[in-house]
């Protein structure tokens, strides 16, 4: 609950959304500094199409799996589309379409994917012609899409699905395709000084559906016919010439006149790209307006990376999965990992997830006490539209992760009985959050911790120090806190010149600070580990005893043999 003085209570509804708006006018959360490009943005140029609504659009390309950086795409724009309605006082309609590229051709078989065979036989066609080689729908852009709006709907977030083979074939793109052939010349003007001396040769921002095969052709364009609205090509197979349409499904274009298109026929008015496409969107820009329409607002966001600092890729599968993460932690700390820096780039690993949901976790409860302008600020409040729950975690992930390590347990029973030990009478039943933490822990312990434990004998320094330590814990009082562990750690250390850290606060030569690198020790040491939480704590919870009997084993040898 939030204290007076943090959160004032409003009696009436319009006078929290006017207090909202004051301080979002100068917040400085980036969705906020994105929607008030929004608001001047309407203020600059009006709808012309006759309406107030403002249309937010992200962009899939079912050509692989959906991966992180797909809901990563359309989390960001949801916190933007929020933070905009919070500066409109919501006056203002707003959409949000997730739309999915799913009418290009098929150009390469992805690696993660099984039946490759059956998608080999299958190139160039457009992928809602390809067939599902999971078997579980009509088409592999089908089965894509399904996996995309799947979990965007278990997420919650209020989107419209669209596609761009219905929205080529029912012809609600026609009219700009059109406008796209009147202004053929601008459009090429555009694009073919962007292109290598070769491919622009060739290059024509149409590409024919051919009426013989099914398949997204990438040939000259021979003639082009505004006034009937048709393209003629010559089929590269029978060098017959065909002329066909370029609405209804006719044609295609490439996708960067496609992206335009689609910008100027559906009036998107923000979207978002990843840093490898700012030259892109420089050129769909220059295209919209030659066709008479705006480029939309944006801005470019960091690409993320796999374990070896290369950029995901839908194709090759490398990176986390949506179910990867999920498996492992809640969509919330996957929400956060999205908002935080979008423009720096992050390594998008298993390792980044312990911290991204204690961060979560601390951020939450730091939201009841702070004022507007420090909420509007901290991340849950975007993941939660503005509402984030109250929940109570008495330990932090990685503290449950260092319980598992130490009792080399996968029994969520284990557990429940250390958190018992710190929490009376805490169960599943009282605290819902901490019982899907708990699941998690095991699950990432089995995963990843028990199979890269590696245990380290203690040098001499170290055995001394851990006897040290072993006699201190046995002289703490029964039931001492985690304080007076901690303090018990750092006089064990203080005397050690190793351990001595004089560039600590406070440290003098007659009482030097600690350095990390004793902790270090203990973790390395006992737990198998690099790092853990604070020492203290994870001793008061598994227990002074039984942290005894890991320094026994430790100085036995026992548990570098285990």
């Amino acid at each position: 609950m939030s204290s007076p003085e943090a959160s004032p209570a409003f009696a009436n509804p319009a006078d929290l959304a006017g207090e909202l708006k004051r301080v979002a006018e100068t917040a400085t959360a980036w969705p906020f500094e994105e929607a008030r490009k929004l608001v001047e943005r309407l203020k600059r140029s009006p709808k012309a199409r006759g309406s107030e609504e403002v249309l937010f659009e992200t962009g899939y390309g079912p050509s692989g799996l959906p991966h992180i950086g797909t809901f990563g795409e359309v989390a960001r724009t949801t916190m933007v589309r929020h933070a905009f309605r919070i500066l409109t006082e919501d006056k203002v309609k707003t959409r949000l379409v997730a739309f999915s590229d799913d009418m290009d051709g098929l150009r390469k078989v992805p690696d993660n994917v099984p039946n490759k065979e059956m998608l080999q036989k299958a190139l160039g066609l457009p992928l809602t012609k390809v067939p599902d080689p999971f078997g579980t729908h009509d088409s592999f852009g089908e089965h894509n899409n399904a996996r995309l709006r799947s979990f965007l709907d278990a997420f919650g977030f209020q989107y419209e699905f669209m596609s761009a083979t219905d929205c080529y074939l029912s012809g609600r793109f026609d009219a700009t395709l059109l406008k796209v052939l009147h202004h053929y010349e601008k459009v090429m003007n555009v694009m073919l000084p962007s292109l290598r001396e070769e491919r622009a040769a060739s290059y024509s921002p149409f590409l024919p559906i051919c009426p013989r095969t099914g398949r997204v052709l990438q040939v000259p364009i021979l003639e082009h016919h505004v006034k009937h609205g048709t393209v003629t090509y010559e089929d590269p197979e029978t060098r017959e010439k065909v002329t066909v349409p370029v609405t209804g499904g006719g044609c295609k274009l490439q996708w960067k006149p496609d992206w335009a298109m689609r910008w100027v026929a559906l009036g998107v008015d923000y979207e978002m790209a990843g840093k490898d496409l700012i030259d892109s969107v420089k050129l769909s820009s220059q295209i919209a307006k030659a066709l008479g329409g705006e480029p939309p607002e944006g801005f470019n966001y960091e690409l993320f990376l796999d374990e070896k600092g290369q950029k995901i890729s839908k194709s090759k599968g490398n990176g986390l999965s949506i179910e990867d993460w999920l498996s492992y932690a809640s969509p919330e700390s996957l929400a956060l990992f999205m908002f935080q820096s979008p423009r720096s780039g992050k390594r998008l690993y298993f390792d980044v997830i312990p911290r991204n949901v204690d961060d979560y976790f601390g951020f939450l409860a730091k939201y009841p006490a702070q004022d507007w302008k420090l909420r509007l600020g901290n991340p849950v409040w975007h993941i939660h539209a503005g509402e984030p729950p109250v929940v109570d975690m008495p330990v932090s992930f990685t503290m449950l992760l260092n319980l598992a390590s130490a009792s080399n347990t996968e029994d969520e029973s284990v557990l429940w009985g250390f958190l018992r030990r710190h929490v009376p009478g805490v169960s599943a039943q009282t605290h819902p959050k901490l019982a899907e933490l708990v699941g998690y822990a095991v699950k990432y312990f089995h995963d990843f911790v028990k199979p890269n434990k590696v245990f380290r004998k203690p040098d001499e320094v170290e055995r001394q120090a851990l006897e040290t330590l072993d006699a201190a814990l046995a002289a703490l009082p029964a039931g001492a806190g985690s304080d007076d562990i901690q303090n018990a750690l750092y006089d064990v250390a203080r005397p050690i010149p190793r351990y001595q850290d004089m560039k600590a606060k406070g440290a003098t030569p007659e009482r030097p600070g600690v350095s990390i690198e004793w902790f270090n020790t203990l973790y390395q040491v006992l737990l198998g580990l690099e790092r853990g939480p604070r020492f203290g704590s994870f001793v008061e919870i598994y227990g002074v005893a039984e942290t005894r009997e890991l320094i026994r084993k430790a100085l036995a040898g026992e548990l570098v043999a285990a």
